[in-house]
């Protein structure tokens, strides 16, 4: 029997179960986000800008963004071969059983639909560009694994992740409130970004022989172990130091630099990426997560009390 027929015969009560849903949203990833979102909001409360309407918007598209490319990376990946039985990472749902691909697909649409709906409120708020934006955003959430040239699968995820949970999700949660984007924005649009493409390094890091094995050319497959702890050493290092920077040249008060605050959380990821492969590097995968929602918690308070 073909997998795809085991697949599509799993137990169709499944559906019913909140507690599989809850696995397939991966609800740990959620978190990150969130935090280019906090970030471009605190930067709109300082200059005055700060919407709630569309803020809150903002970061129910992030989400239900995040909830789509989640459920199409399991789906696509098992369509693909790449998830087995024998995966490192956290249990798929589609791979294991619990729902057949069409479920997923279903609760992917949905997942989309919901977003499509606060994008087309903040059209109104803040014109057409938003909505282009959006649709661009959803294409690549599902275009990560899916579609004719799946971008993770050619190396391209590091970029996906970074333009769309970095730059897309501080500047645009700012320009929807304030219809504006200075340099400020911009620039601190690179610590999120670069904090939650460590997510995705750590996780390309664990996977390397299991999607060499499976034909998936990720940067950790295409440039090995030692220049994929490199890589994201440097991702660490840069979101630690740009605040500094922006301190040095004026464009940041001081009180930027509680974000150092978090730093502990960062190591206490970086310890496992540096000495450990496989399985084990599940926790890294969650601790990155953790450094980027404390990260920009920490940003948005010292903002809040420098204003």
């Amino acid at each position: 029997m073909s997998s795809v027929a085991v697949n599509d015969s799993a137990p169709q009560g499944a559906s019913a179960s909140p507690g599989t849903w809850w696995l397939a949203v991966r609800p740990k990833t959620l978190p990150a986000a969130a935090a280019g979102v906090i970030v471009g909001s605190v930067l709109a409360w300082a200059d005055g800008g700060f919407a709630a309407g569309p803020a809150f918007a903002a970061l129910g598209v992030a989400l239900l963004l995040q909830i789509a490319s989640n459920l199409a990376n399991d789906v696509y990946d098992d369509e693909r071969g790449a998830d087995t039985a024998d995966r490192l990472g956290p249990l798929r749902v589609t791979q294991a059983g619990l729902l057949t691909r069409a479920q997923v697909k279903r609760g992917m649409t949905v997942a989309l639909t919901l977003a499509f709906s606060l994008g087309v409120y903040l059209t109104f708020v803040r014109g057409w560009m938003v909505l282009a934006i959006g649709v661009a955003a959803m294409v690549a959430a599902v275009a990560y694994t899916g579609g004719p040239y799946p971008l993770g699968y050619h190396g391209l995820g590091e970029v996906f992740v970074f333009i769309f949970f970095g730059l897309a999700s501080v500047v645009g949660t700012y320009w929807v409130q304030t219809g504006t984007a200075p340099a400020i924005v911009w620039l601190m649009a690179v610590p999120p970004g670069l904090i939650i493409t460590g997510i995705l390094v750590v996780n390309n890091l664990r996977d390397i022989e299991q999607d060499r094995a499976a034909g998936k050319h990720t940067v950790a497959v295409r440039i090995g172990v030692r220049a994929t702890r490199a890589e994201y050493i440097a991702c660490l290092a840069v979101a630690y130091v740009m605040p500094a920077v922006l301190v040095a040249l004026g464009m940041l008060l001081a009180s930027a630099l509680i974000v150092w605050l978090s730093a502990p959380v960062a190591l206490r990821a970086l310890r496992p990426v540096m000495t450990v492969a496989g399985r084990p590097l599940n926790a890294a995968l969650a601790m990155t997560g953790q450094t980027a929602l404390v990260y920009s918690v920490l940003f948005a308070l010292g903002i809040l009390l420098a204003g």
